[in-house]
């Protein structure tokens, strides 16, 4: 009996992880690769799981996380990935991937974070990102996305941090942001939004920073937006056509970053610059 369970359980190790080569390998065979990184490391003679950038799940034998940070990778992302089931964790940052989010990754539903940034990724985000519920880190700033942000991201009900800071995204910001009751970091800057924020944004307690800097926003603010935000850290808005009242800073005990500005009557301010 021993000898059965054991046997059943290898096959089952074995097939699931010849699940998650195939799609890995069609990655490699996608991408220029100029350090020859996955190319010495990624083969059929090893275990997936000892491949450069790739590790197991304890529990199950499939790959869980995907970390290929500035490998100096060139290519579009293959639809493959979205085979990658037991995916908790996937950072393509500082590469050179373009082109758009093939929808199969829309599958991808264990993901807690994801981390895009820093490549030269364009089309919309995708409505199938509301899918991703799980996900804890989102940041896709320093891409080339367009349109505007979909209002299905509300079913990111976890989300903790939103980049999207570096893009060319317009529209408003959409009032489905408040549904995002756990959320610190909120990165929107230098990108196209108009329109005001959404009062509700203030309602998120949690919120550690919000960066809306070098937009087309416009509208007041909140006198006493640290009475809503107690635990706001840096607050970057300049770079818009805000007017009316300014906050009342000194409410603001953890504030640490700030810079406000405006070509109306509110006066600037300058603090920490964010990076």
């Amino acid at each position: 009996m021993f000898i059965r369970n054991f046997m059943v359980s290898y096959a089952m190790i074995v097939r699931n992880l010849t699940t998650d080569q195939p799609a890995l390998l069609a990655f490699k065979h996608q991408i220029i690769d100029p350090q020859n990184i996955l190319a010495n490391s990624w083969t059929t003679n090893n275990s997936v799981c000892n491949w450069v950038g790739v590790s197991c799940a304890a529990k199950h034998p499939r790959v869980g996380v995907l970390d290929l940070f500035n490998m100096g990778l060139t290519g579009t992302i293959p639809p493959q990935l979205g085979n990658l089931s037991f995916l908790v964790s996937r950072n393509l940052s500082h590469n050179n991937f373009h082109d758009h989010f093939p929808r199969e990754l829309g599958r991808l539903s264990r993901l807690k974070l994801i981390d895009l940034s820093f490549n030269f990724l364009n089309g919309e985000i995708p409505s199938w990102f509301g899918r991703l519920d799980k996900v804890l880190h989102l940041n896709l700033r320093n891409n080339n996305l367009t349109g505007v942000i979909p209002p299905s991201i509300a079913n990111l009900s976890n989300l903790e941090n939103l980049d999207l800071n570096h893009n060319l995204i317009h529209g408003n910001i959409p009032h489905e942001i408040s549904k995002f009751l756990n959320l610190k970091i909120l990165r929107l800057a230098s990108n196209q939004l108009s329109g005001s924020i959404p009062a509700v944004i203030y309602n998120i307690s949690s919120l550690r920073m919000i960066s809306v800097a070098s937009n087309n926003l416009f509208g007041s603010l909140p006198k006493h937006i640290c009475r809503h935000l107690p635990n706001l850290e840096a607050l970057y808005l300049d770079g818009n056509e805000f007017s009316g009242q300014i906050p009342s800073i000194g409410e603001c005990k953890n504030l640490q970053g700030l810079q406000l500005s405006t070509h109306r009557s509110m006066a600037a301010f300058q603090g920490i610059s964010e990076v």
